[in-house]
Formats: C-alpha cells, sequence, structure tokens
C-alpha cells in the first residue's frame, strides 16, 4: 500500500479527506460508493492510515510504528469489520465488532477507525444497530462505509454520512498510471499495450494491476501489443477495420471470410458483434469534428487510427450492412 498519490482518477476526494486532514476537521462518518475494484478499500485503508500517522501529515509517512501496524494489517485502532456469512453482514457482527467495541477507548492513537467494507450487505437489523451508535458517536469514533451499492444503505444511515461517490476511472488514467508501474518495475511496455489491458479492466484498477502482471510475466517484461492480445485472447482491431472496407465496397464474399477467420480463432460470434458494434461506435464519434479535441476513454489510447478511419462515410457504411442478404 502506499498513498494519496497512487490513488487514481478521483482527485476530488483526494482533495477532500486531505483538506479534512490538514484543517482538522474529520467526520464521524464516511461513505465511499463506486464501482467493484475501483479502489474504495484502498482508499479507505489510506485515510485510515493517515489518521494514524503519529507524524500528524496530509499523506500518512509510512515510516512510524503506527504507519508500519497499518501497512500490515494490525494496526489496533483499525478495526475492519468482517463476517462469517458469505453474503449477509449480520447484526451480531455488528454487535460484537463495533458496538461492543467502540466503548473501549483508542489503544495507542487519539482516533479509532471503522471499516465496513461491503456495506450494502449488512441487514436491515444489522443497519439500525449502527444507526444508534452513528446517532451519538464517541469523539474518537470514526466510520468509513464502503459500498458498491449505497441504496441498500438506509436513508437514516445517509443522513449521517458524507458520502462521496467515485468516478468510473477512465481508460486514459489506466493507461498512464500503468505506464508508471511499467517504468517502477523496470518492464518494457507500449502504449497500446496497455490500452488493451486498460479496456480489459472495465474501469477497475485493481483487475488492471492483475492483468498487468499476468502480461508481464508471459512477455518476460516486455509488453508489447502483439503478446498482449494473444496472451489475454483479445480479437485485434484490425479484424473490424477489414470487415468496415468489406461493407464500405459492398463485397459480401470477403467479409464473409474476414468473419470466418475471427471464427477459425475461436471467438464467440456475439462477442465479435458487440466488438464490432463498439468499434463502429467509437469511429462515428471520431468522425464528428466536436469529438476530434476531446477523445472518449475507450478510444483515446488508438485515436490516431480510428480518426484516420473515420474519413469514410460510416452512414453509407452501415446502410449497406443493414442491406446486406443474410
Amino acid at each position: 500500500m502506499a498513498g494519496f498519490q497512487d490513488i487514481i482518477g478521483q482527485e476530488q476526494i483526494k482533495e477532500h479527506l486531505r483538506n479534512a486532514l490538514s484543517t482538522d476537521k474529520v467526520s464521524h462518518a464516511y461513505i465511499i460508493n463506486g464501482e467493484k475494484s475501483s479502489g474504495k478499500e484502498f482508499i479507505a485503508k489510506v485515510f485510515a492510515m493517515a489518521l494514524q500517522c503519529e507524524k500528524g501529515g496530509v499523506d500518512p509517512c509510512q515510516e512510524c510504528h503506527a504507519c508500519r501496524q497499518a501497512l500490515s494489517g494490525n494496526h489496533p485502532d483499525i478495526v475492519r469489520v468482517v463476517h462469517e456469512k458469505p453474503n449477509t453482514i449480520s447484526v451480531d457482527d455488528i454487535r460484537t465488532q463495533v458496538n461492543g467495541d467502540i466503548v473501549l477507548k483508542p489503544y495507542s492513537g487519539a482516533r479509532k477507525v471503522y471499516i465496513i467494507n461491503e456495506a450494502e450487505k449488512m441487514t436491515v437489523q444489522a443497519q439500525n444497530a449502527l444507526l444508534k451508535t452513528l446517532e451519538e458517536p464517541p469523539a474518537h469514533a470514526i466510520f468509513i462505509l464502503a459500498t458498491t451499492e449505497k441504496h441498500k444503505i438506509i436513508p437514516t444511515i445517509l443522513s449521517r454520512c458524507q458520502i462521496f461517490d467515485f468516478n468510473r476511472i477512465t481508460v486514459a488514467d489506466m493507461v498512464e498510471h500503468l505506464a508508471y508501474v511499467a517504468r517502477s518495475e523496470g518492464v518494457k511496455a507500449e502504449t497500446a499495450a496497455l490500452g488493451v489491458i486498460a479496456r480489459k479492466a472495465d474501469g477497475a484498477m485493481r483487475d488492471a494491476l492483475s492483468i498487468f502482471d499476468q502480461v508481464a510475466a508471459s512477455s518476460r517484461g516486455d509488453i508489447t501489443y502483439r503478446s498482449t492480445i494473444e496472451n489475454l485472447n483479445v480479437l485485434d482491431h484490425s479484424y473490424y477495420s477489414r470487415l468496415i472496407d468489406c461493407f464500405a465496397a459492398g463485397d459480401v464474399a470477403q467479409s464473409l471470410l474476414v468473419y470466418k477467420e475471427v471464427r477459425d480463432k475461436g471467438f464467440d460470434s456475439q462477442f465479435f458483434v458487440n466488438g464490432l458494434a463498439q468499434y463502429v461506435r467509437d469511429l462515428m464519434v471520431a468522425a464528428d469534428p466536436a469529438c476530434c479535441s476531446r477523445p472518449t476513454s475507450r478510444c483515446a489510447t488508438r485515436w490516431p487510427q480510428w480518426r484516420q478511419s473515420a474519413r469514410r462515410n460510416l452512414y453509407t457504411t452501415l446502410s449497406t450492412c443493414s442491406t446486406m442478404p443474410t
């Protein structure tokens, strides 16, 4: 774990938490809402470590005894609520780990932080038990609830928390961070390859890092576009481009041959059609001058190729495609 600087794409949330730390105006309860693997638990851990840091700065020093305890997951004043049942945080979990523990003063610092990950799994009874504590929290208690579905949290809890909604991490931000990771680890990586990894992760930074490690290991530290699409079983966009050319020319036979190549590589027809639809959509975005200076997150890493391809009359191509015999 590192610090706030390693949280990707959530600048406003980082700034708010840093300001709260610098002015010592920390709320008693926070809700962090966002997609799966978007970094909710990570930012909760970093914030908790900053609250316990002995140097008292905005960013955790990661060197003091408290920070080292937090990094190892053994800090006595950072309580992670766990649950025995896989999909349920029961009322007993809250009563035992929160309500029964909160009466005890912090062991080493001035605050005690309670992190409830997957807070949407709390039963109504568990939420009501937590609400009793949130209504009159001790001065030393801070709650951080991480969830993917804040609408499952009862309104009376929501009204007592500061709520942060995570932005979806863009492909461009992921590529930038993956490039930083590659430089730090001495791995060669093509930008196009990192773009494939970022799109494969679909907004989940944790998944992107796992995929990066997988591809780096199989590529022996030299991540190329070709090795990446082969390792991840991703269809090269050149097939879509060739098919668009066939559609524009009205060449049915060649279109079927391109499709046969795709099928021979083991790709499912539905997967191929969805990919083609996304590719055409990105070309249509690139064809509009109003969008040319602001590429979407999906096409940022392949903008030059798509912008050149967008010079074709895509609407004529789509019309030809819709009238081709099946």
